[in-house]
């Protein structure tokens, strides 16, 4: 494979020499990759940008001065109007497999990395503006963003930080002043996203697609160098972090199904190497529990659904395992071994995957051993939530004040169809707490730190978005990233945050921003 490949953009504009006043302290490893991992350009500049939103706190943890990113100058180069002094600004080349077909070349088509800092934790993180215009890789797209999914990924990206699932954050949301055409004309809108890195399963089927087993063994080297060091100095590196990367995700799909999520389109371009939840796209918080619960408008099948979550993981990763191959097999000595290992890692997924979701939902049913019926008593839960339309939820947090005290299974009682199915259930679940000696108080207290009270439900999302692209009302936006940024702090007089659609609010559908 030749540099040709990735198209290249000659000029990358001057950073201004006289504008010191903001420094992100770039240390660029990713640019350091030969020229085939990416393609150099500047973000395209936009008309009249103005912040909607900054991570103030998120800022400071990166060692980056809040005050100067509000500026005019920090603005515009969250606008992609500036480059800043050290960035070196590319697109990323990757490949992936969408609903199941693959695509050898993708690639960041509507995002630019500006560069990587050093955050005050010790660790390395991406700078990424998605939104920032056209790059070799956008495939005849206009590479920018609606305000809409701008919004919603902050608003969703930062609920899940706080609720403690891996993920990307939402650093600042600008307004580009420019309209983008999708099937009516919108508000444009810049996303600065930080990540650990943006390494995905595509990142790794570009290079073994073209049969560059070189390509492969270089971005192995960096997905070890960034994410996983221990694996440099294992016996088998290339097997310890396909290992790693399996533990990592199904850690990660464990969380969600435990906090009901649905990412919508988990694409192999939109898996992350470092088991960040990544790309949120059409991705929706379940309600009525169900496990096949689908969202997105392109998902018509119900590949992405909620309950085929684990398994679509398993064939992603799959397709990482094929992707490792060449240097699997040079680490192991010939084809047959390299195979071998490959499935022997993969085999591990199942088990691991269950080992975490069912460590969580004894957390969140306030069980602190391990008894040998507890997978059935949370299957039996499950089951009866299904046949009678309990949202999700509501059910696990007002489980929480039942654990104090059975005169609150009243309001559990509220949420299912026949109130009865509930009761059959928590005369097993009483019963089983009796073989701990904790106190119904302490019980109470611990599941309410792994049950939220707050999620972005999908109509107050889908109202935050209508206020402010429709009317330019961010109140509604602010007010539900405030809420849930505490997601397991109860609210007084907050309770309609609290609260599933009603028939009128209820959203059935959510969209791809692309």
């Amino acid at each position: 494979m030749t540099s040709s490949d990735v198209p290249m953009i000659e000029s990358l504009g001057a950073p201004d020499s006289q504008f010191h006043s903001l420094r992100f302290g770039f240390e660029n490893t990713y640019a350091r990759l030969p020229q085939r991992f990416s393609a150099q350009l500047a973000p395209t500049p936009v008309a009249a940008p103005h912040l909607v939103k900054l991570n103030v706190e998120l800022a400071r943890s990166l060692g980056i001065d809040p005050d100067a990113l509000m500026s005019t100058q920090g603005v515009d180069i969250l606008a992609g109007n500036r480059v800043a002094e050290g960035s070196e600004p590319i697109a990323l080349a990757y490949a992936g497999h969408q609903f199941g077909h693959f695509v050898p070349q993708l690639g960041d088509g509507r995002a630019i990395l500006l560069g990587e800092v050093m955050g005050r934790d010790g660790v390395r993180y991406d700078i990424q503006l998605k939104g920032s215009g056209p790059t070799p890789f956008s495939r005849r797209g206009d590479g920018r963003a609606a305000l809409g999914p701008v919004l919603r990924e902050y608003i969703v990206s930062e609920a899940m930080a706080a609720l403690g699932v891996p993920t990307t954050r939402a650093l600042a949301a600008v307004i580009t002043g420019e309209r983008v055409l999708r099937e009516i004309a919108l508000p444009g809108a810049i996303f600065t996203r930080i990540a650990a890195s943006h390494l995905r399963v595509g990142t790794f089927e570009y290079f073994a697609a073209r049969g560059d087993t070189e390509g492969t063994r270089i971005l192995a080297d960096y997905a070890i160098f960034r994410h996983y060091p221990e694996a440099a100095h294992a016996k088998r590196p290339y097997r310890t972090l396909l290992d790693a990367v399996i533990t990592c995700q199904a850690r990660l799909i464990a969380r969600w199904i435990l906090i009901g999520f649905i990412h919508g389109v988990m694409n192999t371009d939109n898996t992350s190497i470092s088991g960040e939840t990544i790309d949120y796209g059409p991705c929706a918080f379940m309600e009525a529990y169900d496990p096949a619960t689908v969202f997105s408008s392109i998902d018509v099948n119900g590949r992405y659904a909620y309950g085929n979550q684990p398994r679509i993981a398993l064939w992603n990763l799959t397709r990482l395992a094929e992707a490792l191959l060449p240097v699997l097999q040079q680490e192991e000595g010939n084809d047959e071994a390299a195979l071998a290992s490959a499935n022997e890692a993969l085999a591990t997924f199942s088990h691991t995957f269950e080992h975490f979701r069912l460590a969580g939902f004894r957390r969140k049913l306030g069980l602190l051993s391990e008894r040998e019926g507890d997978l059935a008593l949370v299957q039996d839960l499950l089951d009866r939530m299904a046949n009678n339309g309990a949202d999700f939820t509501s059910t696990f947090r007002k489980l929480c004040n039942a654990a104090a005290s059975p005169e609150s299974d009243k309001d559990v009682r509220s949420l299912f169809t026949d109130p009865e199915t509930y009761d059959l259930w928590a005369i097993g679940w009483r019963l089983r707490q009796k073989e701990e000696s904790v106190s119904g108080v302490d019980r109470a207290e611990s599941m309410r730190k792994v049950n939220p009270a707050f999620i972005p439900r999908n109509h107050l999302v889908e109202g935050a978005i209508n206020a402010a692209v429709e009317r330019q009302d961010f109140q509604p936006f602010e007010e539900l990233l405030d809420i849930t940024s505490r997601p397991y702090d109860d609210k007084p007089g907050q309770e309609r945050y609290s609260s599933p659609a009603s028939p009128e609010e209820s959203v059935t559908q959510t969209f791809c921003g692309t």
